[in-house]
């Protein structure tokens, strides 16, 4: 009895064993792809994913096509859809088998967010970072009461705005000398230091001075004000001197970079908001503080799909950014020496020199009103159409 007791426990042992084992292959056989659809021919489209290659996607009869919308994070409310419905610009999550060289997918399940509920949502959350957003450098944290202080200009004087942090909040941070938020990885609090660049969306108290964040995002970057050295086309690079150091620095211009120029008359009214009195002919949007940053959405300067929506706002309809956002782009061949600029950038390294994120060109006015404190008027994300926000890794 005893034996026979064993051999049965050995057998469900076996059993349970080869089960495991069988779904792991299943698990390990199927292969994933995010993206955007590039094209599409009969019953297979091409897949551009957010790594940069582009896959042969293969949508079968037995293949479940199901219609997301942006936001969900589970697919218990995703409703089925025909695969005739699918059209280029969507974004797509694939699951299904890969071929051996990774080049084509036979989909078993195909995830679509359709490109006009991207575009609603993120004009949606551009407005709500307008309406609740912050923005400005990190002067003080503090992990123990789960705070940030941040400073920003208001009518040319200084602000100091507490954020507060919850478990629910969202938090990003931009990686090393990248200028993609699409490079951003969620963090913590205890990653924010003084000195970076910081935007948060929440509710605010009545008096702006305190913000209970839903989301935030920030990153360690370089602040300069000062006037072109000279301008090196070949390695795309340009050196300014920096105003508040006294010191050359060398800047590299990359195909992210977003660079505008303010007409005089557009410099003169910052100038004048900066000193603290009335911007004759100011754009509309009010004073609220901080200022609004690009999503990666055509014209914005962002690059690839899986930019689009992703990079938050700043807020507060400020009158300052309603004017970045008109001002013309200008290329590194437009800037002469002597030119004032002012310009956010990577870190750089002594390997690397830092790369330009955000830089306006035309600010003689600016610096002259505010001379080193100019610098702070700008953020990594100032030159965008605005836009984004939300948990990137619940879309598509």
């Amino acid at each position: 009895m005893k034996n026979r007791l064993k051999l049965l426990a050995f057998v469900f042992l076996l059993t349970a064993v080869i089960s495991a084992f069988a779904q792991d292959q299943a698990a390990s056989s199927t292969s994933k792809a995010v993206g955007t659809v590039e094209s599409i021919s009969g019953n297979s489209f091409t897949l551009k994913s957010d790594a940069g290659t582009e896959i042969s996607v293969t949508v079968q009869d037995a293949t479940r096509v199901l219609r997301s919308e942006p936001g969900q994070k589970s697919l218990k409310e995703a409703t089925p859809i025909q695969f005739s419905d699918v059209q280029t610009g969507d974004r797509t999550l694939i699951a299904g088998k890969a071929s051996a060289d990774g080049k084509s997918l036979a989909a078993t399940t195909v995830v679509v967010m359709k490109k006009s509920d991207v575009a609603g949502l993120q004009a949606k959350e551009r407005e709500d970072w307008q309406k609740r957003g912050v923005g400005g450098l990190v002067s003080a944290v503090d992990p123990a009461n789960n705070t940030a202080t941040i400073s920003t200009l208001v009518m040319g004087q200084k602000k100091e705005i507490t954020v507060h942090v919850s478990p629910t909040t969202v938090i990003r941070r931009y990686a090393p000398d990248s200028v993609k938020f699409d490079d951003a990885k969620k963090s913590t609090l205890a990653e924010v230091k003084k000195g970076d660049q910081l935007r948060a969306r929440g509710n605010k108290s009545a008096d702006g001075s305190d913000v209970t964040a839903e989301e935030i995002v920030s990153g360690a970057f370089r602040n300069i004000a000062g006037t072109v050295q000279s301008v090196d086309k070949a390695q795309n690079q340009l050196t300014v001197m920096d105003l508040t150091t006294k010191k050359p620095v060398t800047i590299t211009i990359s195909g992210d970079s977003q660079m505008r120029k303010l007409p005089e008359m557009m410099a003169q009214r910052i100038a004048m908001r900066l000193k603290g009195g009335p911007a004759a002919g100011a754009a509309p949007g009010g004073a609220g503080q901080g200022q609004q940053p690009p999503a990666g959405a055509p014209g914005a300067g962002g690059t690839g799909a899986g930019a689009a929506g992703n990079r938050p706002a700043g807020g507060g309809g400020d009158m300052l950014q309603a004017i970045l956002n008109r001002a013309p782009a200008v290329q590194l061949t437009d800037l002469q020496k002597g030119d004032a600029v002012m310009l956010v950038a990577t870190e750089g390294s002594t390997a690397q020199a830092p790369t330009a994120i955000t830089l306006l060109a035309g600010v003689e006015p600016i610096l002259t009103a505010s001379g080193s404190e100019s610098s702070t008027i700008l953020s990594p994300w100032n030159l965008g159409g605005g836009g984004g926000g939300g948990d990137a890794s619940a879309a598509p």
